[in-house]
Order: C-alpha cells, then sequence, then structure tokens
C-alpha cells in the first residue's frame, strides 16, 4: 500500500470518528506525493475538477466532487466553517441574452483538496451530515497515477471569430464610437478554433504551461468529461487578507525578443509609449473610483512597473486598499468584476458595446477563478485562457482599443498573447478558414 494510500484511509478514520459539530478534516502528509498534481488531477474520476496555484507559486491545490455546489457565492457564507473554502469563478457574460447557456457563477465546497502550501501538504475532506458520501469520494480516488505524456498533435484547421478583416472592421467601429465619446477605452477579443489531429487533455496543457510560462496563476475547471476551461494568467483580480486589499492595473503590452538589447528596447519603448501608458491609467483610475465606497483608503504605488513573461511584457501598477470591515469577498468581485482591463470604461457602455459588435459569447473567459473563505479570498482574470474538448481547443485573447489603436497591430498584439498557451501545442498554424 502506497503512503498517499495510508493517507486516504486515515482520513477515512477521522470521518468516521468526527463529531456531530465537525465538517472538515485535515490529514498532514509529512512526504510529498509521488505524482505531480497535474498527473494527479487527470487520473481522478470525480467532478467537478478545479485546479489553483498561485502568481506566486506558495500554494497549488486540487478540489475534486461538490459537497455544495453554489450558482451564486453569496449564500456560501453562512454554510462553510472559518476553515472552509469554495472554489470556482464568475464568467464575463453568463446568463445573458448573448450567452443563456452559460452559467453566470459556479462555485462549489469540495468533498476532497489535496493542497500544498510551501513545502508541506495536506489531504482535507469536508462533509455535510452525509458523511458516507465524502467517504465515497475519498474510496474512487485513484491511487495509479500515470505520468502525462508530452502533448504531441498538429493543427489541421483554425477559425478565428472575428477573422481578419471583420477585425478591422470592428476596431473602426471601436474607434468612430470613441470619437462620438460613448467610451474612452474598449477591450476587444478573438476566439481563435484550432481542430488538432489527435486529442489532447486539459491537464497536459495545463502541465506544461505550468513548466514553461511563469509569474502567473494557473488554473482548471472542469464540470464533466468533456469540456475543460483552462488558462495562465498574468493578472490578479484581488487577494484579500481581511481587511487588507491587494489589487493592480495590469494594461500596456508589447512582445518579446531572444536579442536582449532588443528586449530592452521594447522595454523603454513601452514604458515610454503614450498609448500603452493611457491604457493602463485608465485601468488604475477605473480600480481605485470602484474600491473607494468600500475601503478607508487606497494606496497606488509610486511606480510603473513591467512584467516580463515568456511570451509578452506588459505594464503594471500595483494598488492596495484597507477595507471597511463589512466588505467580503463576494463585494469586491462585483465591484471589481470585470475591470476596464477586460471590459472597457466607462464600464457599462464598453460593455454594451463588446456585447453588441462582438461576434463570440465569451463565457468563461475574462472572468476570475479562485476561492472564497471568510478570512481570505483570491482570485485571477481568466485571460490567457482556453476550452478544451479533446481535439478541438478554442484560445481567447484580447486587446485595449483607445484612440490612436491600430487594427493590424492589435492583431498581432492577440497572436502574441494567444502563443502563451499556443506554442505549447504547436509553433506552425495552417491559414485560417474564413466563413
Amino acid at each position: 500500500m502506497s503512503y498517499f494510500h495510508q493517507a486516504v484511509n486515515q482520513l477515512i478514520h477521522q470521518i468516521h470518528n468526527a463529531s456531530p459539530q465537525d465538517c472538515r478534516c485535515r490529514q498532514v502528509l509529512d512526504l510529498p506525493p509521488d505524482f505531480t498534481l497535474s498527473d494527479w488531477l487527470a487520473a481522478q474520476t470525480l467532478f467537478p475538477k478545479f485546479y489553483w496555484q498561485d502568481r506566486e507559486e506558495r500554494e497549488e491545490v486540487v478540489a475534486l466532487g461538490a459537497c455544495i455546489t453554489f450558482s451564486d457565492p453569496a449564500p456560501a457564507y453562512p454554510i462553510i466553517s472559518a476553515s472552509q473554502r469554495i472554489w470556482g469563478g464568475r464568467s464575463f457574460d453568463g446568463h445573458t441574452a448573448k450567452n443563456p447557456r452559460c452559467m453566470e457563477a459556479f462555485f462549489f465546497l469540495p468533498q476532497v483538496e489535496l493542497i500544498r502550501e510551501g513545502a508541506s501538504w495536506s489531504l482535507c475532506a469536508n462533509f455535510t451530515q452525509e458523511r458516507e458520501e465524502t467517504i465515497r469520494a475519498l474510496r474512487q480516488l485513484q491511487a495509479d497515477v500515470p505520468v502525462l505524456p508530452s502533448i504531441a498533435t498538429s493543427v489541421l484547421a483554425v477559425h478565428h471569430s472575428p477573422h481578419r478583416d471583420q477585425w478591422c472592421q470592428l476596431i473602426e467601429q471601436a474607434l468612430s464610437a470613441m470619437a462620438q465619446n460613448q467610451f474612452d477605452k474598449v477591450v476587444l477579443a478573438r476566439q481563435s478554433t484550432f481542430e488538432l489531429a489527435r486529442p489532447i487533455q486539459a491537464e497536459q496543457l495545463l502541465k506544461e504551461s505550468r513548466q514553461q510560462n511563469h509569474q502567473s496563476f494557473h488554473f482548471l475547471l472542469a464540470l464533466d468529461p468533456q469540456h475543460s476551461f483552462v488558462g495562465s494568467t498574468p493578472e490578479r483580480l484581488y487577494r484579500r487578507n481581511g481587511d487588507e486589499l491587494l489589487t493592480e492595473a495590469l494594461a500596456g503590452t508589447i512582445g518579446r525578443s531572444d536579442d536582449m538589447q532588443q528586449d530592452l528596447a521594447l522595454s523603454d519603448w513601452l514604458i515610454h509609449d503614450d498609448k500603452n501608458v493611457t491604457e493602463n491609467q485608465y485601468v488604475v483610475d477605473d480600480i481605485v473610483d470602484r474600491l473607494t465606497p468600500l475601503a478607508h483608503c487606497v494606496d497606488i504605488g509610486p511606480e510603473t512597473q513591467l512584467v516580463k513573461l515568456r511570451r509578452v511584457q506588459h505594464l503594471k501598477r500595483r494598488i492596495q486598499a484597507a477595507l471597511l470591515p463589512e466588505i467580503n469577498g463576494v463585494q469586491l468581485l462585483g465591484a471589481l468584476q470585470p475591470t476596464a482591463a477586460v471590459a472597457g470604461l466607462p464600464r457599462q457602455a464598453a460593455k454594451a458595446f463588446i456585447e453588441r459588435y462582438e461576434p463570440f459569447p465569451r463565457g468563461w473567459y475574462a472572468g476570475s477563478m479562485g476561492y472564497i473563505s471568510h478570512q481570505q479570498a483570491e482570485f485571477c482574470v481568466a485571460i490567457r485562457s482556453a476550452l478544451v474538448a479533446e481535439k478541438q481547443v478554442r484560445l481567447f485573447a484580447g486587446a485595449g482599443i483607445v484612440a490612436g489603436s491600430v487594427a493590424e497591430h492589435e492583431w498581432l498584439e492577440l497572436d502574441r498573447k494567444m502563443s502563451t498557451l499556443l506554442s505549447l501545442i504547436t509553433e506552425t498554424c495552417p491559414e485560417e478558414v474564413v466563413s
């Protein structure tokens, strides 16, 4: 019997002996598992599945099975204990006329959590009065965990929505609306559908992205075996610890170069480019406006920072706030999502333009993924993301459009952003199929 299997049995024994008031048990692992969490996640048959790794790589979690599900996270507060967390996310446009089939939000209190905090590991179980359901879930865990193979497929066809000509028309419409003072900024996105020669697993994409794309949150949400939403995003929506809040404005983008001098030149251009600096400032102003009614004070970092990722680099401004005592994680979600970095400014006018003219529903893309508890909450913005369904992968990327934006330049920015995940699948693609 493996050490991990022994830990599962010890956790089941804890549940059997728990008092009627208990709703959670934790088994500390003295040794780390002999598998990666990506491999373990792929081997499990419990749904829903959720994977989370924070940007600093301090914590990594797999959450499996549902004790309780929530279509709105607010009712979870009186149900969960101080040590429990609900996992999930809010979509960008779910449950709207444009996207009625997508949920507005999905959160769940998992039956099982495997958690790494730094170098410490623990296996946790949540349960209701029907404890046998969680015990059955623990007994369902797969002890045989094969190593995921590297991605080995090719792209047969790609379809962009909007396609290139439609994108140029869309940018012209946006610039015209700005000239009429309808909004100052709108973030327009592209969905690119890649038909693959051989199927891939979302966990394969997750595992390879964790190895390649650093300084990023990594997440995966799967409600069933057929579809998984996965991403590696550099952008934090917010982190709350008690009444302390940390968030950021991440907007303004340029590519990277393998040549060090050229890469430095790109960085210098980005940090001094009026268009990108203005775009970032719009996001700063929007976040400050939305946090001010919820906080004693809001503090903006004194300097704009450069975030250098594998394929792109961004402008970032750090923002901190001391929250009013009654503010919780759900209220913060409502105030901050979607930010001007994924929608535009003013928010409602930009969202209305996106809903009317963008030719596809966003769903989970540009929404938020993370967790909520009584004391803490953390969410990332679900960009650099993909919807994986065996032989089909849909990638998403957006570009902030402000006065002076050039359609061709923004199209190339979408390509650079999509390459975060696409380059893990293929470096060569056929020409797009225009329908």
